[in-house]
């Protein structure tokens, strides 16, 4: 008796069993569906961006103006070409921590005083790291008013991750851009700083070599099919998984 309340129990429970399963493969295949579409959307929108950054580099420098009307406006300025004019004051330069061609040393940021007076920071380029003390690269550090191509490049409004290091004020060493914190440590008035950099372009030489100009990267990392590939792998293999399942279960058994 208590073998058929048994059976009968496991009779009920097998259909409840049968319907948790297939709700489970279900939203899995949905889940993996979904990731893999999503990375594809991905795809779409950075070849795009890719087109778009393409068309500002080969396009002609406009006035710095133009550049501070679009930003203020809420346009998208980065990498777009600029020319501009003004004096170097080197002795805020400001220094971010990079890699160029495989070496270790820093993007130089140093305000450009503009013919009214106010400042923007600019990206001169990429020296080494024995070099960050100015004594080491006098020639580089030019006298005069300046005129200069190269491309806007859009504020940080926070740092981009918390594994980047915090800025180090004290040594001069930043990891992420925090223009405010550039400016202000620098003596500028963050009211008369520009709130956007300016990356100077390959046509800036500079006497003794440093800093290198033309740094700016334009490559990013585009591996979204690699991964829509690899979601929508694994959305196959559940299939076959279950169709190989299904299969096992609908043969005969062995006598």
């Amino acid at each position: 008796m208590t073998h058929q309340v048994d059976m009968a129990g496991a009779r009920k429970r097998r259909p409840v069993k049968t319907i948790a399963t297939i709700t489970l493969i279900l939203a899995s295949l949905a889940i993996l569906l979904a990731l893999g579409t999503w990375q594809m959307e991905r795809l779409h929108w950075k070849e795009g961006l890719l087109a778009d950054i393409a068309e500002r580099r080969s396009a002609v420098p406009v006035p710095l103006g133009d550049i501070e009307r679009l930003a203020a406006n809420g346009g998208d300025i980065e990498y777009r070409r600029v020319a501009l004019s003004g004096t170097f004051d080197h002795t805020k330069e400001r220094h971010f921590f990079a890699t160029f061609q495989g070496q270790t040393g820093f993007y130089v940021y140093t305000p450009l005083i503009l013919s009214d007076g106010r400042a923007l920071l600019v990206n001169r380029g990429f020296i080494p790291y024995e070099m960050k003390e100015v004594s080491t690269r006098t020639a580089g550090e030019v006298a005069g008013e300046q005129r200069l191509t190269g491309y806007a490049r859009s504020r940080l409004a926070q740092k981009p991750s918390s594994i980047v290091p915090d800025n180090d004020i004290a040594k001069n060493i930043f990891f992420w851009k925090d223009l405010d914190v550039m400016a202000s440590s620098s003596g500028l008035d963050p009211a008369k700083t520009l709130p956007f950099f300016v990356d100077v372009d390959d046509q800036v030489q500079n006497p003794g070599g440093w800093p290198k100009g033309g740094v700016t990267q334009f490559d990013l990392p585009k591996s979204h099919l690699q991964y829509a590939f690899t979601w929508y792998g694994l959305a196959a293999a559940l299939v076959a998984v279950v169709i190989g399942a299904w299969w096992r279960r609908r043969r005969p058994a062995t006598p």
